[in-house]
């Protein structure tokens, strides 16, 4: 189970962290929680802030294609795949290839690429709706911190379920206690949060056997 650094080529945005702690509150959370038009497309204070397509998601698909000796006839999917960026991505830079998404949000379904419009389903990562070893690869990034631990569990369970062995999963962690400080006062819609070694006990105790990463705040 190696980490495995994406982070070079994972898209990132401007935070301003102090901002959206002071504008933060329940109503707000709740509204994020829903994953609906106000976290992706609302204001920066519910979360994206306006999320369209602008290529992000291109260095990020070859480096997932180089990594994983992706080719045509592999089957991919990508868990909490929003609007299906990454799904387009993988599709157009590897031609040939079968990839798909999942997310809970209807909102960001209804509202995908039209590259990838029969591609994206809508689902719940803890009952991924496919049958046993039915992916080459499986992805979630930024994704699986929205559930609770023992959610979180169960979705890794049933990463490996639908996989043939070859997976990578990205969470939020920290490092310092001042990383989890500031990311406490940024965080809006994560569940289950913890530093790298206290994730790395979930992993195992899911029987994940895949790829991973940390998404960390940055000052």
């Amino acid at each position: 189970m190696p980490q495995t650094h994406l982070l070079k080529s994972l898209p990132s945005s401007k935070r301003n962290i102090k901002a959206r702690h002071t504008e933060k509150n329940e109503a707000v959370v709740a509204e994020s929680k829903k994953f609906g038009h106000a976290y992706f497309d609302g204001s920066r204070s519910h979360g994206y802030g306006g999320y369209s397509y602008d290529g992000r998601w291109i260095p990020v698909a070859k480096d997932i294609i180089d990594h994983y000796s992706l080719k045509a006839g592999m089957r991919v999917l990508d868990i909490g795949c929003a609007k299906g960026f990454l799904v387009k991505d993988l599709k157009d830079m590897c031609p040939g290839i079968e990839v798909f998404g999942l997310d809970i949000s209807e909102y960001a379904l209804k509202n995908c690429s039209s590259d990838v419009i029969g591609r994206l389903h809508l689902g719940n990562a803890m009952s991924l709706p496919f049958p046993d070893k039915s992916f080459d690869l499986v992805l979630s990034m930024n994704t699986l911190h929205n559930l609770g631990r023992g959610q979180v569990i169960k979705a890794l369970q049933e990463i490996e379920r639908v996989g043939k062995g070859k997976s990578f999963v990205q969470v939020d962690s920290y490092e310092t206690h001042e990383q989890k400080a500031m990311f406490e006062q940024w965080v809006l819609t994560a569940e289950f949060h913890d530093y790298p070694e206290k994730w790395l006990e979930v992993f195992e105790e899911a029987g994940y056997k895949g790829d991973y990463d940390w998404t960390i705040l940055e000052s």
